[in-house]
Formats: structure tokens, sequence, C-alpha cells
């Protein structure tokens, strides 16, 4: 596909989802360019890793050597530590999120939620923490950041700290 087609990403995306729609969710996760393959045990890797690379092979695509990696017990993607003993934060987004400063105005709020939004899987009432923070998000609600959103706060923050030292 030529460069600089706009749709060049939405089209090769589309495409890595059908070569691969047999076994997406069984041992398999794309993601852009991504291609994840998960196993119980070595033996079904094994067999896994040889499905993966036949089906490239046959559908005439291509995995850069030097960017494989083989045979790992434990991988961080898209901001998790995926291994056998489960899915747990990325220790290095979490550190963001536990030195961020008390936000200044909305934006800030946003951008805060957002991030610590996308860990919430791993905070038990993440949105009853978060409430008088997100209350900060409403219409015709004026900035103020009172002791109450400052305890949310860093209760948030202690919360996902917390989750990646176990």
């Amino acid at each position: 596909m030529p460069f600089g087609l706009t749709n060049a990403l939405a089209a090769f995306i589309d495409l890595m989802n059908r070569v691969f729609q047999p076994y997406l969710d069984m041992f398999v996760i794309i993601f852009i360019d991504d291609i994840l393959v998960y196993s119980k045990n070595k033996n079904e890797h094994e067999q896994h890793l040889r499905i993966v690379l036949q089906t490239l092979r046959e559908n005439k695509l291509y995995a850069k050597f030097s960017k494989c990696e083989f045979w790992l017990s434990e991988i961080t993607f898209l901001g998790h530590n995926v291994s056998a003993g489960g899915i747990k934060v990325d220790p290095k987004k979490i550190e963001v999120v536990t030195n961020w400063r008390p936000p200044k105005n909305v934006s800030e709020v946003q951008s805060f939620l957002g991030l610590a939004g996308y860990y919430r899987r791993f905070v038990k009432g993440f949105s009853i923490i978060a409430k008088p923070i997100t209350t900060l998000l409403q219409k015709n609600v004026p900035f103020h950041w009172s002791e109450e959103c400052q305890a949310s706060f860093e209760k948030l923050k202690a919360s996902l700290g917390l989750e990646w030292e176990n």
C-alpha cells in the first residue's frame, strides 16, 4: 500500500483481523501491528506459534525477526504486565499517576481521570472514590479543588500504587 494514504492503518488492521479471525481471543490478540500469542503451556504455545507463523506465510505477510520476542513468561502490553499469574498494571504507568500533582483546572482533572480511569478495573469502587473529582467535570459547576477532592485524589493514587506493589 502506498505511503500517505489516510485509510492505510484501518485497512491494515482490518486485514490482520480477517487473517487471524479464527484464532482471535483463543490464543491471539492483534493490536495494530502487534501480534500477541498466549498459551497455557509450552507444548500448546509451540503449536500456537506454528499456526500464527504459518498463517502469516500463507497470507504473504512478514514479521521482522528483530522486532519479535518469543517464549516470554511475562510481557508489557498496552500498559499492563501480562503473565501466567494474571494481568497487572504496568508499574511505570502507575508511577506517573502516583506522582501526579493536584489538578489546577478542568483540563488537568480530565487528564488525571483519563489515565487513572484506564486502570479502573484494578481499583474496587473506582467511580465512588472518584465522584468528588468527576463532579468538577459537570457543566455549570465552578472549579474548586476542595478537601474532599484532595482526599479522593490521594485515595485513587494510593489505591493504584498499592495494586502494582502487591
